[in-house]
């Protein structure tokens, strides 16, 4: 596959709802001298909490031609938390159906919280299995010794339990026969890869083609790259550095993401800012252990500077953009000054909210 050479630059776009949105079945190629690509931040709330009205981590990719506003060919997910289903809706009204494959980075509730309720969704208006992508099982030892498994595989085969517990599965199905006698867990095509240290591929249709890598975060996480004739992405869930002594380390940052991000147009990454460091025991802010295994601002910069990337947009920030859950409240230009000056990073920054886009090449707009 020939990638797009075009340099990129960011638009923030609002979503303009569109009705009667057509299902493209996954096997259709687009005309590439038409094709494009759109990033909309679904949620960017960084960790399980609630703030400011927010969705959690959720960024939806399309990949479709001009005429179509860049949706006729694929619709992607990377990562449901929650609220990512509702702005689903406003963009373009799409809705379940839509969606070909959902990917997931690690199974942490604000990654994964929205998983059922697109499953039921699903499942009650009768819809087709979607490709959910995920790593395979990982065992992780403490260092107390202790051992638990990470499981993506698990989390889909009880996503149900509760509703089954509650008896509302029973009820639906007696209410609609046609809906699939597995219940919403049945319409996960469960895609499971063992994450690796080098890109593997773990998804293709057509002319879209994702690939994967392992990540430092929790057992079983993963950075995905989705490449396509008009250009490419990189999503970095919530990556950082192998290392997690911050004196010892060179960055914060993955080597794993930079390297599956050589040669990227837009580079998605979480990010937490230094506010966000606890002074002290008590003290508003995340413990060293927890802040240690985010990827700071200035690293994340100093790392899309690194890779030539155009264009860097910004998620699951922690603390989120006007939020008081830390210190006194920060501004977009909070985090962009960080990225720029302490990061050295020349290109163009989206420090983004919910349901902020960017489309490549920007003149297909």
């Amino acid at each position: 596959m020939k990638l797009a050479t075009a340099i990129v630059s960011l638009l923030s776009a609002a979503s303009v709802a569109a009705d009667g949105t057509t299902h493209i079945r996954r096997s259709r190629r687009l005309n590439q001298d038409s094709s494009c690509l759109e990033i909309t931040a679904l949620g960017v709330l960084g960790g399980p909490v609630t703030d400011m009205g927010l969705a959690q981590s959720s960024t939806l990719i399309t990949y479709g031609t001009v005429n179509d506003n860049c949706t006729s060919g694929v619709k992607l997910l990377f990562d449901i938390g929650r609220g990512a289903v509702t702005n689903l809706s406003k963009k373009w009204n799409f809705g379940t159906k839509d969606i070909d494959a959902i990917f997931i980075t690690h199974i942490h509730s604000d990654h994964v919280n929205d998983l059922s309720i697109f499953l039921q969704n699903l499942w009650h208006f009768n819809g087709n299995p979607v490709d959910i992508v995920c790593a395979q099982d990982a065992l992780v030892t403490a260092s107390d010794g202790s051992s638990r498994t990470m499981s993506c595989q698990q989390l889909i085969e009880h996503i149900d339990d509760p509703f089954t517990a509650s008896g509302e599965i029973a009820q639906r199905k007696a209410e609609n026969p046609a809906r699939n006698p597995e219940g919403p867990s049945g319409l996960a095509n469960t895609i499971l890869f063992p994450p690796a240290e080098e890109p593997e591929l773990v998804w293709e249709s057509g002319d879209v083609q994702v690939k994967a890598i392992r990540t430092n975060h929790v057992g079983g996480s993963a950075a995905y790259r989705v490449d396509t004739p008009a250009g490419s992405v990189v999503i970095s869930g919530d990556a950082s550095n192998d290392n997690g002594d911050p004196i010892a380390r060179p960055y914060s940052t993955s080597d794993q993401v930079e390297l599956l991000a050589n040669g990227t147009d837009v580079l998605v990454h979480a990010v937490i800012h230094p506010t966000a460091l606890q002074s002290a025991p008590g003290e508003p802010g995340l413990p060293a252990a927890i802040y240690n295994r985010q990827s700071t601002a200035e690293d994340v910069g100093a790392m899309a500077q690194r890779l030539g990337a155009a264009g860097l947009i910004l998620t699951h920030q922690i603390p989120t953009v006007g939020s008081n859950r830390f210190q006194n409240p920060l501004n977009k230009n909070d985090y962009r000054k960080i990225i720029a000056d302490a990061g050295g990073y020349t290109g163009k920054i989206l420090v983004a909210t919910d349901m902020d886009s960017v489309r490549i090449p920007k003149n297909q707009s």
